[in-house]
Formats: C-alpha cells, structure tokens, sequence
C-alpha cells in the first residue's frame, strides 16, 4: 500500500500510488493474531505484518483493507499466521519506523524496484484513473482530451502524476487552491498530509468537483460502492514538457530489508501459489489491473 507512487518517481509523486505499506514477517494458515506489541522475538511459523492501523482502504486495524487480507493470503501459502503489527501513523513512515528497526519483516504495496527494499516480482499492477459522474456531460478518457479544461473543480493528490499533468496543460493553478480544500487548507510544511479519498471521491459524487485523478487501488472501492460514478483508465504514454516519461501504471511489490534473500525467496514462490486468491481479492475492491511485466 504504499502508494506513494512514489516519491522516487518524476516530480516525486505519492500515487500510488500512496498506497499503504503493509510490512511482514514470519505464519501458519487462521486468524490472523493482533497485537500492538513491538518487542515479539522472530518467530518461524509466524509472518509479522506491519501495517498502519488507519490507511483505508488498503489497512486498517479491523483487517479489512485489501492489502491486510492479500497478507494474510501470502501468509496462508507459506504455511504461517499472519501477526500484524499495527502503527498509528501514516503508512510511508512503515519502513522507516517498523521495517528497518526489525518491527515487522515484509511491506506490502511498495513499487517494484523501490531502492530502499528487496523488492519481490509484482503481485498487480494498476493504473491511475479518471472518476466521472456516469451522468456528466463531459468527456474525459486521456490527458489529451479537449474537455479538461471545460472541468469546474479536479481533485488530485499533490506530488503525483496527475500534479506534473495538470501543470503541464496550465491546469495546476486554476484547480490548487480547490486541491487545498480537501484536507480543509492544512498546511503540508514539514509534514505528510494526506488526502482523504473517500472525500475526494464523494465530492464527485456529490457535484462539489467534476473530475478527481487517483491511483486506482486507492479509490476503486468507493467507486464501486456509488453507482453514480465511473473510473476511466489513464493511458501510461504521458510525458513532461521536456518529454520526460509520466508514469501511469504501477507494479506493486512486497518489500522485504536487502539482507533478507531467503525470506524473498519464500515469498515470491508464496505469490505464485496464492495468485488466485489475490486476483479474487483485488477483483472484489474493484480495482482495474493492467498486464504486469516482470520487474516493471
């Protein structure tokens, strides 16, 4: 769940981008065990997952984000219980406070390749979206689309892609002081601020804003509760100004720290064999995959 999509990415986005950071460690196939407790020696038959207690929908201390239960799917495939390790703060701060301080073992939904992590081969891979108002009069499927700037209000999470989009076609300044609005104008100076996406959503749906940009994963559920709404998939061929590539579509992997190789081992053969599982999983949050390459 980290959907920082990413803040290693071109104009240091958080997709999803921000996706959550579910970090696991050692299991054995039921319940998955909770406890708050950071001083639990390593266990081999258990699969520590950090995970932030509040970061819907991909984690959330009742273990009903989708990143919770493809943990413990993983969990199931390796043969060990799912302990999840819960932090209060945001899920970006998992690797530093849990992961590398040996809290928790692994990391759910880190991009592919996240230099800071051993990262596993993907598990999904998904794009950014449009939300739209089934009803609305506009017509917006790409960021070439002539109707954008026919938009009242787009919602967007600052630092992503859609921020390097929007500045690109003189957008950014026309909708940023509506983009304030949505965390209620809090100032972001030294601190991660994140955007409700059930807001974000919701406003759509209610007409405060014709169109909002978000990492798939982040909204899907909130879309796919609301009949009024529709997801449009955001094509992965955009650039900057200067041509630079705007990435689109993430991979998301599991992370684990550098040193840990057998414990990657063990989990990409735990993502082969529990592949059904996660797809149903995903299907059900309602998140629209695109086809994942290898390490991409």
């Amino acid at each position: 769940m980290f959907r920082t999509k990413s803040f290693s990415r071109v104009e240091c986005w958080l997709p999803g981008a921000l996706a959550l950071a579910v970090a696991v460690g050692a299991g054995f196939p039921v319940k998955a065990a909770n406890t708050a407790s950071q001083d639990i020696a390593p266990d081999p038959s258990i699969l520590r997952v950090c995970a932030a207690a509040n970061e819907h929908p991909y984690s959330t201390r009742d273990e009903r984000g989708f990143e919770n239960k493809i943990a413990k799917a993983i969990a199931e495939a390796m043969g060990r219980t799912p302990l999840f390790v819960w932090h209060n703060k945001p899920a970006i701060y998992l690797v530093r406070d849990k992961l590398n301080m040996h809290v928790c073992d692994v990391v759910m939904g880190v991009d592919t390749g996240d230099e800071r992590v051993a990262t596993s081969e993907p598990y999904y891979r998904a794009p950014y979206v449009f939300v739209e108002r089934v009803e609305s009069d506009l017509n917006i499927t790409s960021w070439e689309s002539p109707d954008l700037v026919k938009a009242d209000k787009i919602g967007f999470v600052p630092g992503s892609p859609a921020q390097v989009m929007l500045t690109k076609l003189d957008l950014f300044n026309v909708h940023f002081n509506y983009m304030n609005s949505l965390t209620n104008f809090k100032s972001r100076r030294n601190q991660y601020t994140r955007i409700d996406p059930k807001r974000l959503i919701g406003e759509v749906a209610d007409g405060t804003s014709d169109l909002a940009v978000a990492f798939a994963p982040e909204v899907a559920r909130y879309v796919k509760a609301n009949p009024k709404l529709k997801m449009v998939v955001i094509p992965d061929n955009n650039v900057r100004v200067d041509g630079e590539k705007v990435p689109h579509h993430f991979s998301q992997s599991i992370a684990v720290r550098k040193e840990d190789a057998a414990l990657l081992d063990a989990i990409n053969l735990a993502i082969e064999k529990a592949r059904p599982q996660i797809r149903e999983i995903l299907t059900e949050e309602g998140i629209p995959l695109v086809e994942t390459s290898s390490r991409s």
